[in-house]
């Protein structure tokens, strides 16, 4: 008896021995798919796919590609990595349709420096542009396309005065020469400021996390309707790629330059004809507002009666606090005041003078660059 049992122990261990050492060769050859799987509805798209996927539809056709030959010997500023770039060799970056007579809005630095100015669209049709104007200042450039199979239709044009931080943001561009890329996130900051070229800044300046990388510049900025909201300048980046911080220039800034770019290449540079002291300078006074160095003859703020610092004694003249009854702290924040006024719309200064507060009313004029 147990010799039987023995045996039919053994038995059963060799059968499921021998079952396991099979089981990959079974499962092999009776289910091995060794032609095309059916495939499996997915469905419906969400709601919120179904918006970005008509989104990036409805706006990838405005958006273009910008390569211009840099000439030898030119130096121009990048903002994507903080470093002067010497000329030599192809710039590239994004653009974006802006009217049905083909003009293009793209950075200024994008194409400074650069001639042979080329542009593909998004049917691949490489059409040549020439510069209808720049503005260092806001870093922004036009381009004219040359002549088109068939015109690429403007982008929609949204406002940036209404912007909240956690709205979805969507930038399309051409980051590393991949064409037509789109890339999501949020709103994360308002009012931020970015140095240009010219050593100004730019103020009221869009921060987003969606992924912003070089070849990005020149591209548009999305809100969750498809419109423009502000045109991709730079990223901050200690590796040159993105770090989920990108800048925008807003469009309400790109709505009132472009069209002066369009009309005259330049924009008007509302200035009142002052030196300032430097920042550092005021803070070691202990002055929260902008010290009037010297007035510049004939300026609108000698006409003004602004008052500079007495050459003979070297006190104080007037010290500029406020803007139509805002603060301002520092020359860029007195510069933001002037553009968004414009050239020939008064303003109010609020100025304090030998320790008495005075209000001065100014008329800025059109002082070109570098001067305020």
């Amino acid at each position: 008896m147990p010799d039987r049992f023995l045996r039919i122990a053994v038995t059963a261990a060799l059968l499921l021995l021998a079952l396991f050492v099979a089981q990959p060769y079974v499962t092999s050859l009776l289910f091995s798919a060794d032609a095309p799987r059916a495939v499996t509805a997915r469905g419906d798209l969400s709601q919120a796919e179904a918006s970005t996927v008509a989104l990036f539809e409805r706006a990838a056709p405005s958006v273009v590609y910008v390569f211009a030959r840099a000439q030898q010997g030119a130096v121009s500023f990048d903002p994507e990595t903080g470093e002067r770039r010497q000329g030599g060799g192809e710039q590239t970056g994004s653009g974006f349709v802006w009217d049905a007579a083909g003009h293009i809005v793209t950075n200024n630095h994008v194409i400074q420096g650069g001639g042979d100015i080329q542009v593909r669209l998004s049917t691949g049709e490489v059409v040549p542009a020439t510069l209808a104007g720049t503005d260092p200042n806001y870093d922004l450039a036009v381009l004219k396309l040359g002549r088109v199979t068939a015109s690429p239709p403007p982008i929609a044009i949204g406002t940036s005065g209404d912007l909240k931080v956690g709205q979805f943001t969507y930038a399309i561009g051409n980051p590393f020469g991949l064409d037509h890329t789109l890339t999501t996130g949020v709103v994360s900051a308002l009012q931020r400021r970015l140095p240009t070229a010219e050593g100004r800044e730019l103020s009221g300046v869009i921060q987003t996390d969606a992924a912003i990388n070089p070849g990005n510049s020149g591209g548009p900025l999305l809100d969750s309707a498809g419109r423009l909201i502000g045109v991709n300048t730079a990223i901050f980046s200690p590796s040159g790629a993105s770090a989920g911080i990108g800048f925008a220039i807003p469009v309400d800034v790109v709505n009132r330059v472009v069209p002066n770019l369009i009309r005259t290449g330049r924009t008007p540079s509302p200035g009142i004809g002052i030196v300032a002291a430097s920042e550092d300078a005021a803070a070691r006074l202990g002055i929260d507002g902008i010290v009037v160095v010297r007035v510049l003859p004939g300026s609108p703020a000698a006409q003004a009666g602004l008052q500079g610092v007495d050459s003979a004694s070297g006190e104080l003249g007037d010290i500029i606090m406020g803007v139509n009854g805002r603060p301002v702290r520092r020359l860029a924040d007195l510069t933001a005041a002037l553009e968004a006024s414009g050239v020939g719309r008064s303003v109010a200064l609020q100025v304090e003078r030998d320790g008495r507060a005075v209000t001065v009313t100014v008329t800025p004029a059109d002082m070109g660059r570098g001067r305020r």
